[in-house]
């Protein structure tokens, strides 16, 4: 991977619908180096997908909470599986630390979001405990892709 490839990784970072011939004015390449560029990049699978971001407090779920569940590890795959069953559950990660897995949540407002977890995740057979961790505010930073 050489500077090309990088400039191309972060440029798609920010935006992914950006069109090769703007792409190749902004990173000063040949339209057609770009092209063959992504297509490697994707063939090595340093691209897995282009895609988009959704704004989903526009859409109406204003709360987002992060819940770390402890679990009967030999339920793993029964919880994880009726995890998904749940309305407003977007993401399921297995991790190291105190917790056996966080649970990414959507919810349209607090009181939904209590419904979520009391009503469902608390009723989930293997199940042992949860802390839930509502988002107050989120700040990202792109990713550098360009190495110095």
């Amino acid at each position: 991977m050489d500077k090309i490839d990088q400039k191309i990784l972060s440029e798609l970072s920010r935006d992914s619908s950006i069109s090769i011939p703007k792409l190749s004015e902004k990173i000063n390449a040949n339209s057609s180096v770009v092209y063959s560029r992504i297509k490697r990049l994707i063939n090595k699978k340093l691209i897995e997908r282009f895609t988009i971001e959704i704004n989903n407090k526009e859409l109406g779920f204003g709360v987002k909470s992060i819940t770390g569940i402890n679990m009967d590890s030999k339920q793993r795959d029964n919880v994880i599986q009726e995890l998904f069953k749940i309305p407003g559950v977007r993401e399921v990660a297995e991790v190291t630390g105190r917790f056996d897995i966080l649970v990414t949540m959507y919810a349209e407002n607090l009181n939904d979001m209590y419904k979520i977890v009391s009503d469902n995740i608390g009723k989930i057979q293997g199940i042992i405990g949860s802390e839930s961790f509502i988002e107050m505010k989120t700040r990202t930073k792109q990713m550098p892709y360009m190495l110095e």
